[in-house]
């Protein structure tokens, strides 16, 4: 097996901290209310069409037009989308520091994002300037597990999906890079992350 060249991440839920439930705790007074809108209203599939490159005042508008009585709810989602930012998961970080600054790996990033957020999280993360490329769904109008937004990352920067590393927190995703030949790690926490890497051959400092 080659050796790995290049490592591929994912960034939410692998290095950012983004979560629904932190802004919508400060706008229902119950847990459950909170969780039931999320399950049945702003839901996943919802979320995933902007990052497929659906704009966010189409989606916003679909959902008012399914469920009128929870409108100002439902506008809140992306009027106060900053406040589902969590912040950096420092852990994964530290290793992106150490892959950048110790080990000289060529990093990328592949994204399901909505191309509309995006630049409000460039400006948020500095360490989003780190990556040799960034590969944002929402930009490309398709997204993850797509085997063609995997094949788009090879075709549009120096790298091979053969000498690459993949990790992702979402097995859906990781199991259609493996299908395509990609070595891949299931993110779950920092500390998983970083003995992967060295089962990988990746050691850290």
């Amino acid at each position: 097996m080659l050796p790995i060249q290049t490592i591929i991440f994912d960034l939410g839920g692998v290095l950012i901290d983004w979560d629904p439930r932190y802004l919508y705790r400060k706008l229902f007074t119950s847990e459950a209310e909170m969780e039931r809108f999320l399950a049945e209203v702003t839901t996943s599939d919802w979320n995933e069409e902007q990052d497929g490159g659906r704009s966010l005042a189409e989606a916003t508008k679909l959902l008012i037009a399914q469920h009128p009585s929870q409108e100002a709810m439902i506008r809140a989602f992306y009027d106060r989308w900053t406040e589902m930012l969590g912040g950096p998961i420092s852990g994964t970080v530290e290793i992106l520091t150490q892959l950048k600054e110790e080990q000289n790996y060529p990093l990328f990033a592949l994204t399901n994002w909505s191309a509309e957020t995006w630049p409000i999280a460039l400006e948020h993360f500095e360490f989003l300037h780190w990556f040799e490329g960034v590969l944002v769904s929402g930009q490309e109008n398709m997204r993850k597990p797509n085997p063609l937004i995997y094949k788009l990352i090879e075709e549009r920067f120096p790298l091979t999906l053969e000498t690459s590393l993949f990790i992702d927190d979402n097995l859906r995703n990781v199991m259609a890079a493996r299908e395509l030949g990609l070595r891949t790690i299931h993110f779950l926490n920092p500390q998983q992350l970083r003995a992967e890497l060295s089962v990988n051959g990746v050691t850290l400092g």
